[in-house]
């Protein structure tokens, strides 16, 4: 196991990440919330977008996750769409380079699994495979990702009708047993109850995003709940 990885083992990994929606939304602001993050213990950052990495990674000592954005023709997200964004994230300067390894066909025609085996022959960098099920987690280990991830599972027009406010703890629990490399939680974790939760299942680490770097969507949450008390006081 190298030693970028080992250096996630039993941590937090933060998602310093946000959108045109929120006002945090450039390398300066995100480089701080990383700052914060490895103040308060993080063992890595994970971060989206070339100019953010170059900026989280003037920030931390930590390892950085890398990845860039794109659109699946139906229009969902689609993580560092091509080979040209693995070689700019390694240039950026980031440890790791996280990957959609979905069986979804990419732009470029590759499937996930397919995209994962050709950018492990291309590039000398550490892989993380972000999935969505259990068999895109199976294939993708097979093609030789150093990591896998649970990121996707609710995020795709296939896994979208099972998502819940709850963590995949159950396609965490089933990748822990059928792969032997480490497998991040990563997707809706919202407590820190959660993310111990995850460690106690088998993840090797955990990914916090939304809950610790969008206080906008953490403010909307809280917003919602005490909505939704006035109402019930209100019947």
């Amino acid at each position: 196991m190298n030693n970028v990885i080992e250096k996630f083992r039993g941590g937090l990994v933060v998602s310093c990440h946000s959108d045109m929606n929120d006002p945090f939304d450039s390398p300066e602001y995100l480089a701080l919330f990383a700052r914060a993050a490895q103040m308060g213990g993080a063992v890595g950052v994970r971060a989206q977008g070339i100019g953010n990495i170059n900026a989280i990674r003037r920030a931390v000592e930590l390892p950085v996750i890398g990845t860039t954005r794109g659109m699946f023709g139906d229009d969902w997200i689609l993580i560092t769409p091509d080979f040209s964004d693995i070689a700019q994230i390694v240039a950026a300067g980031a440890h790791v380079v996280a990957i959609d390894a979905t069986a979804r066909r990419r732009p470029n025609g590759m499937d996930g699994c397919d995209f994962l085996r050709e950018a492990r022959a291309r590039f000398d960098v550490t892989l993380m495979a972000d999935c969505s099920q259990f068999e895109e987690g199976i294939a993708a280990a097979e093609a030789g990702a150093d990591l896998i991830a649970t990121t996707l599972s609710g995020y795709t027009s296939e896994t979208e009708s099972q998502t819940t406010e709850e963590p995949d703890f159950d396609l965490l629990k089933s990748l822990v047993r059928a792969v032997s490399v480490p497998v991040i939680a990563e997707g809706r974790i919202w407590t820190p109850d959660q993310a111990k939760y995850a460690l106690d299942c088998g993840a090797y680490a955990v990914v916090v995003g939304t809950a610790i770097t969008r206080p906008r969507v953490v403010t909307e949450k809280f917003v919602e709940a005490l909505g939704k008390r006035t109402k019930r006081e209100n019947t």
